[in-house]
């Protein structure tokens, strides 16, 4: 698995007004056959576009898009949808109300089959409609109407008319947005699932952090219509390129800090780094991630325990310094620290990381 390109984007830009900066801008990137992408960012970075653009719902002004070695946009080559071999969940599941769940997910089949470059038979129809309402674990269903089944089971639905016709790629546009915590956090296990089942390729638009994490093979972190950092999910989160990934994606603390030769020194102690940067850096923020921060009950510490949460399996610390800057330590211990309580701060070499005080934002 990995070894064919199911898809390659090549310094693709779309800007939909001359005076504004572009939705999307000089992307590149490619996706292995079966594995799952997840294009990660806040609101307005370009990741939907880059889903349209992919899908052919949008055109880039420049740049080229390869599907499965087959050039579907470039300079001179324009793929209509229709006829790119790509499946697409939307966020709103689009379902035809009037359609029961057999013939919302045959829709896709049948309308494939007219417009497209492969044609089904009312057998391999009926056939591939019953194979993907069983992927997806709407057995008995297939009579229903969507307003008879729940945000979930639409969703199932959705994602069944999309996998029907066996296509190259799957785009998923925030399909989970408008369900609650619990069937989201089942969905996305079985989304994972019935995709590396049938060996399809995806991506996955997403503004939540943990879901891109827990879903996606690999991670493309999104800012302003550009690709801040392209990875593995550990890659990203524990190796952050930029201070930008690091905010977004580790939320994790920012610790003005200034180099004194050997260790960097802070207002609430000093810390070592395991690998010092090459090129010293007189003055930076030190990145410590929430779960990496380690707390110790000290009276003599300046640092004080402003409030504390229980998160279920872990408890989320609010911290005050000195000069009233808020950190945050998240903790399984049993013993529990009280609030008001002083702590002292320490933090693993290897789990420090700094990012110069000019880059950030």
């Amino acid at each position: 698995m990995g070894q064919t390109e199911i898809l390659h984007l090549e310094t693709v830009t779309r800007q939909f007004s001359k005076t504004a900066a572009p939705a999307v801008n000089q992307v590149t990137f490619s996706l292995q056959q079966g594995d799952l992408l997840g294009l990660l960012g806040s609101s307005g970075c370009g990741k939907t576009t880059l889903l349209r653009l992919i899908a052919g719902f949008e055109r880039p002004q420049t740049g080229s898009i390869l599907l499965n070695g087959e050039t579907v946009v470039s300079e001179s080559t324009w793929v209509p949808p229709e006829r790119r071999d790509v499946g697409m969940v939307f966020q709103d599941y689009a379902l035809f109300p009037h359609l029961t769940v057999a013939k919302n997910v045959a829709f896709g089949l049948a309308n494939q089959g007219r417009k497209g470059s492969r044609r089904f038979t009312s057998k391999q129809i009926q056939e591939l409609t019953m194979d993907a309402i069983a992927l997806v674990g709407l057995q008995g269903l297939e009579h229903r109407y969507p307003h008879e089944l729940s945000g979930g089971q639409q969703q199932r639905v959705a994602l069944a008319r999309a996998l029907a016709p066996r296509p190259t790629l799957i785009l998923l546009d925030e399909p989970l947005s408008n369900l609650d915590v619990q069937v989201r956090l089942r969905l996305r296990e079985e989304i994972r699932t019935v995709l590396k089942t049938t060996g399809t390729s995806a991506i996955f638009v997403t503004h939540d952090q943990e879901e891109a994490l827990s879903i996606s093979d690999w991670v493309a972190v999104m800012r302003q219509g550009r690709v801040e950092q392209f990875g593995t999910p550990e890659t990203i989160y524990q190796e952050p390129a930029s201070r930008f990934v690091a905010e977004f994606v580790t939320q994790a603390n920012f610790l003005p800090a200034a180099f004194n030769g050997s260790t960097w020194e802070t207002e609430v102690g000093c810390f070592a780094q395991l690998h010092p940067s090459s090129q010293p850096i007189a003055s930076a923020d030190l990145m410590i991630r929430q779960e990496d921060l380690q707390l110790e009950p000290d009276e003599t510490a300046t640092v004080v325990i402003r409030d504390r949460h229980f998160l279920g399996r872990e408890h989320r610390y609010c911290l005050l310094t000195p000069s009233g800057h808020e950190l945050h330590a998240r903790t399984t211990r049993d013993r529990l620290i009280p609030i008001g309580a002083r702590v002292k701060l320490s933090v693993a070499e290897d789990a420090l990381r700094v990012f110069p005080r000019e880059t950030a934002s």
